[in-house]
């Protein structure tokens, strides 16, 4: 099984990056997007201060956010906001992967709880599944 300390510094640090690439999404859409955007922001912070006060609890240091991210690709577009926030709740839920394999199963519902909702989020932006989901 994996350390939960570690898994939880790996989900913090995905956390940390969804909340910054969700104010790029918020900042440049309007209406129903933004609306959206600023949901999953609120959900991401949500998230990272919770899995701060897990590590603390934990006796680790929990990591600061950077002071910025490289994006995966130029955000100019409402349709490159689509994208990245897809992009960010597929990796995201990437993340809490790793973490539903340690030794406590509340950690592990927590989780998984945090992959059913990244993947609800994933789908409003972008409404398919792929035929071999993470292969690309």
């Amino acid at each position: 099984m994996r350390d939960a300390l570690d898994g939880l510094r790996k989900v913090l640090e995905a956390e940390h990056a969804a909340v910054y690439a969700y104010g790029v999404v918020g900042a440049r859409t309007a209406g129903k997007r933004r609306r959206a955007a600023t949901t999953a922001f609120d959900a991401h912070r949500a998230r990272r201060d919770r899995l701060r006060d897990l590590i603390v609890a934990r006796g680790g240091t929990p990591a600061e956010p950077a002071p910025g991210y490289t994006l995966p690709f130029p955000v100019t577009t409402n349709e490159d906001c689509v994208r990245l926030a897809a992009f960010v709740e597929e990796r995201v839920t990437a993340a809490y992967l790793e973490l539903v394999a340690v030794d406590d199963p509340a950690l592990r519902r927590m989780a998984a709880q945090a992959m059913q909702e990244c993947a609800t989020r994933a789908y409003g932006w972008k409404p398919e599944i792929a035929a071999f989901p993470g292969w690309k």
